[in-house]
């Protein structure tokens, strides 16, 4: 499997090492040429506004599109998850306008209100999931075709539509592999079909 990380901002070094540890070919994807021949796609967490700036001026905006509508998944965390949604609150720009949510950004305060909390995400086992919170959106609003993978208190943190998948927290910053292999078995889904 080779995964292509976002690497234009953001915390795509630890996606890139959580994918090896996996087994995955991850590199690093700056320009859109980086995105040929890649099973799926991560778009880490870090600044929305940047990341979707900068995916437009490298031309990277299409390609992932249409990696999409080919049935490749793609994965955004945080910030990742504000650039696949097709609404965000109080803004009238969005970027990829991939995933039939609404999101709500910061909504979980500032910096220095970062926390971590285990969650309940059945589809990855019986086990909480330690997820880490950093600025984090959540999801106001889902489509019909989105499952709620995860709740924090009565906030949706979890969600995925078919080859689409997003968290408000970071995975990638915990010892807790589960969601990148989650992510990896979409992608070898996807090539099987």
């Amino acid at each position: 499997m080779k995964i292509a990380v976002i690497a234009v901002q953001g915390a795509f070094r630890e996606h890139i090492q959580a994918l090896r540890q996996l087994g995955a070919d991850a590199v690093e994807a700056r320009r859109a040429g980086e995105l040929e021949n890649v099973d799926g796609v991560v778009i880490p967490g870090g600044e929305s506004t940047a990341i979707g700036k900068l995916m437009r001026e490298y031309d990277m905006i299409d390609p992932v599109r249409k990696m999409a509508a080919d049935g490749k998944p793609i994965f955004g965390t945080c910030a990742g998850m504000i650039v696949l949604a097709k609404r965000i609150e109080g803004e009238e720009t969005v970027h990829l306008g991939l995933m039939d949510v609404t999101v709500n950004r910061n909504s979980f305060g500032r910096q220095r209100e970062s926390f971590e909390a285990d969650l309940e995400i059945p589809a990855l086992g019986e086990a909480t999931f330690p997820a880490v919170f950093i600025r984090a959106p959540h999801i106001a609003a889902v489509g019909d075709e989105v499952e709620v993978l995860a709740r924090y208190r009565d906030r949706i943190v979890a969600v995925r539509q078919g080859n689409l998948l997003a968290t408000s927290f970071h995975p990638e910053l915990t010892g807790d592999l589960r969601l990148h292999q989650y992510f990896l078995n979409l992608a070898k889904e996807s090539v099987a079909n």
